[in-house]
């Protein structure tokens, strides 16, 4: 058997790539879809947080992954490959309309086997809080950023892609089955090995227009991907718009007014820091500064904990083994402020769930006339509070929680 192609037989390095590349995508899509799946039960508000289905998610994501990456090289070699050897010619090319479905659906073909794994690699890319990709080459792409809004964007096109992909990959089947059971011809024996002696097909030329077909069918579906995940965006940031201000517009009976600020979080997830921060909650804060070291007011400080963004695992930091906001909806920080003898600190209780353990946060504080600026930075341990106790390996989710204020305050009276 020749290893390049004829015009009436493919050749065996060609074979090899396609039913190589076939294996890889196959799995790729069987293990993406029980993945998702294990994914919807962890974000359930039922998830009894059983540390059994977690690791199975994140050792199913990272093969789909892993073998999606060697899926992606594997299609590029194919298609490199394919571009400079002959295509053998169609047994019955007097049939157009069915000619011209078969190589639209060849290009279509061609394009979902490189961009399903290419818009899932930069999806993994973009995001925080991942199943890693088992290599040694890191799990980041040059010029791809860090970016939630990015990340949604080619989860979307990696969903569109997807679905070409299985839908073209049927139909590509649906054809090799005609060609076996209707027309009772070498279509699909030629793609076999030994395939032996095969008929010369007519002489015929390919034309252009399947590939024009094929890339205006794919403009339209990255075009609405693209769409969709616009209008997701938008939904979710007028949400958070809207939550901002609440946050800023809250009553307080203090002496100082929150003007704005961030409440943020960093978290620990197979070795990745995932950052996050909440939008909505308020503070009442009464300030008065000494000269010297001593007391220096109060501050209350409510959370709403439904309103925290935690990247891709937001969702499930809602369910019951970790925040439960079903059941807890807000947390609450109570402290005394204190001048030290180098800056300042608040000494109180910080309540989540049902569990309430003591906590100093150090700051800056910044004062100019009835302005002021503070930064605080503390860490706590998630299992304090019985958030995600059962999952007990670091490695998976980090113990230590790194929580990071800063807010500008307006002195009221």
């Amino acid at each position: 058997m020749s290893a390049n192609n004829t015009f009436s037989s493919y050749g065996s390095i060609t074979k090899s790539f396609h039913w190589l590349t076939a294996l890889l995508l196959i799995s790729a899509v069987l293990l993406g879809l029980v993945a998702n799946d294990l994914a919807h039960q962890i974000e359930s508000p039922s998830f009894d947080g059983s540390p059994d289905v977690i690791s199975r998610a994140v050792l199913l994501f990272s093969l789909h992954k892993t073998i999606g990456i060697a899926a992606f090289f594997t299609a590029v070699a194919r298609i490199i490959w394919a571009l400079s050897q002959p295509k053998p010619g169609l047994l019955h090319p007097e049939n157009k309309p069915e000619a011209l479905a078969a190589e639209v659906v060849h290009w279509l073909l061609y394009g979902a086997m490189v961009a399903t794994p290419l818009t899932g690699w930069i999806h993994h890319a973009a995001s925080t809080g991942f199943a890693p990709i088992w290599w040694p080459f890191g799990q980041d792409l040059p010029f791809v950023t860090k970016s939630e809004s990015l990340s949604e964007l080619f989860s979307m096109l990696h969903w569109m892609s997807s679905t070409t992909l299985q839908i073209t990959f049927l139909l590509h089947v649906a054809g090799a089955l005609k060609h076996v059971v209707i027309d009772r011809d070498s279509t699909l024996r030629r793609m076999l090995p030994n395939s032996g002696d095969l008929p010369l097909p007519p002489k015929q030329q390919h034309s252009a227009l399947p590939a024009v077909l094929a890339l205006v069918i794919w403009s339209a579906v990255l075009g609405s991907g693209v769409f969709l995940a616009q209008q997701a965006h938008d939904q979710n940031g007028q949400g958070a718009d809207t939550a901002q201000v609440e946050t800023a517009q809250a009553p307080t009976t203090g002496n100082w007014q929150v003007e704005s600020g961030n409440l943020a979080l960093t978290i620990q997830q197979m070795g990745s820091a995932v950052s996050g921060e909440f939008a909505t909650w308020q503070a009442e804060i009464t300030f008065d500064a000494p000269d010297s070291p001593g007391p220096a007011g109060q501050v209350a400080v409510e959370i709403d904990i439904s309103s925290l963004s935690l990247g891709t695992v937001g969702d499930q930091a809602m369910g019951p083994d970790y925040f439960d906001t079903a059941t807890y909806p807000t947390a609450q920080f109570d402290a005394q402020l204190e001048k030290t003898g180098t800056g300042y600190q608040a000494v109180g209780e910080l309540r989540i769930r049902d569990k309430s353990q003591p906590l100093i946060l150090p700051f800056t504080l910044d004062i100019n006339g009835d302005s002021a600026k503070m930064h605080g930075q503390t860490t706590v341990n998630r299992l304090d509070f019985d958030i995600g106790k059962g999952t007990q390996d670091a490695g998976t989710l980090g113990f230590e929680v790194v929580l990071d204020i800063s807010l500008t305050a307006q002195k009221t009276n």
